[in-house]
Order: C-alpha cells, then structure tokens, then sequence
C-alpha cells in the first residue's frame, strides 16, 4: 500500500499510456463499420469499384462531392435504401462532412444487411485535408 501511495503519480502516467496506445484501435471502427482514410478510401475505390455514398443534404451536395459518388441524404436513407439494393455484398464507402452522419448511415445499411460498409473517417474534411480532388456540382 504505501508502494502504491509513494508512486501515484508514476501509476497513473503508466496507466495513461496504455490507454493513449490502445485508442487508435478504437477509432479504427465506427459502430462496427470500418473506418478508412481517404487514402484507404482510393485504394478502395479504385481496386475494388467501391461505391461512394454521400449523405450530407442537398447543399453540402453541391459545394463539391467525391467524383462519381450517390447522393442519398441521411434523412431520406430509410425510404431510398431499394436504390442500393445491387450494392449489398459490395464495398460501399459512406461519407458526409465530418464524418459523424456517416456512421448513423452506416449504421441503417447494416441493419439492412450491407456486407462490406466503410466510413470515411473525417468526412469530406479530411478527403480535402489530404488534398484530393472535389466535383464541383
């Protein structure tokens, strides 16, 4: 006891550590649903045809999307998910703004039973953070 009173402080930087080391493996999914880096995300798109499937509102939509991504907005999702029925057992990349949509979104593909769901980790903030390009509408 008196090991744990003189080294409190000693304890708790090492126990900070190792909850410092392991929250990237927290952040690495999203309710289940992996997150990708934009770069993750080209990779993904590129090799494997993914979709891109951006649920920001109609005018986030036309400031600038990923090139050829679906615009389906959050709120419609529910009632538009017959549109992405060919894309069950495909890759599919949700993305929005910051990223906090796209997991809610992610969230009613895969109680829709979606098999490969992504999600942009950061949204279309860390795509133009990392300097890749937008279409603009």
């Amino acid at each position: 006891m008196e090991f744990i009173k003189s080294n409190i402080f000693l304890i708790g930087l090492a126990l900070g550590s190792g909850v410092m080391l392991l929250l990237p493996m927290f952040k690495k999914s999203a309710g289940g649903v992996p997150n990708l880096t934009p770069a993750e995300a080209v990779t993904l798109i590129n090799r494997s045809n993914a979709l891109v499937l951006d649920v920001r509102d109609d005018a986030e939509f036309a400031g600038g999307r990923i090139a050829d991504a679906k615009h389906i907005p959050l709120a419609a999702l529910p009632e538009r998910l017959a549109e992405l029925k060919k894309y069950k057992d495909k890759p599919v990349i949700v993305n929005c703004q910051r990223g906090m949509r796209s997991i809610k979104a992610c969230d009613i593909l895969r109680k829709a039973e979606f098999t490969q769901l992504h999600n942009l980790q950061g949204g279309l903030n860390a795509w133009t953070e990392a300097k890749l390009p937008l279409v603009k509408a």
